[in-house]
């Protein structure tokens, strides 16, 4: 068997290329176990009431997992509808909010859930009389697809 300069250019391309993918990872840390206390979340003010940022981060399983604590003012809306290629669950807290799913509008309280399919239009608004709080958790794979 005869190797070429064609061989050697390919293998050393494969092995930079590895290296390559190994310093992206490095540079972009797994996400191990966590937890985030309440208390010390930074709260950051918005148009629309406040936000809590948790991790936007890759995890062992996910290209990334981002997770945020949203607090809505009374009457207001979060965004108008909008899509995303990404998958979401939303976890009222508190408070009385509509979300739109599935092309209609569906009134909900604490402890309600809501999924957010790839690519569906979605928004949700708070109808109380108080400020509704709900936790958001997004997860890309290798397989979300594109918008």
């Amino acid at each position: 068997m005869r190797i070429t300069q064609r061989d050697v250019g390919i293998a050393a391309v494969a092995i930079l290329c590895g290296w390559g993918a190994n310093a992206l990872a490095q540079q972009h840390d797994v996400l191990g176990p966590a937890v985030w206390d309440w208390n010390k979340l930074a709260v950051k003010k918005t148009d629309v009431g406040e936000i809590r940022d948790l991790v936007r981060q890759p995890t062992a399983t996910l290209s990334e997992l981002e997770m945020h604590v949203t607090t809505l003012n009374p009457g207001l809306a979060s965004h108008p509808p909008h899509t995303h290629p990404n998958e979401e669950l939303v976890i009222i807290d508190r408070g009385t909010v509509e979300t739109l799913s599935g092309g209609k509008w569906e009134r909900l309280g604490p402890g309600s859930v809501i999924f957010n399919a790839s690519n569906s239009p979605h928004a949700l608004r708070n109808v109380g009389d108080t400020p509704a709080t709900y936790h958001v958790i997004n997860w890309k794979t290798g397989a979300t697809p594109a918008k």
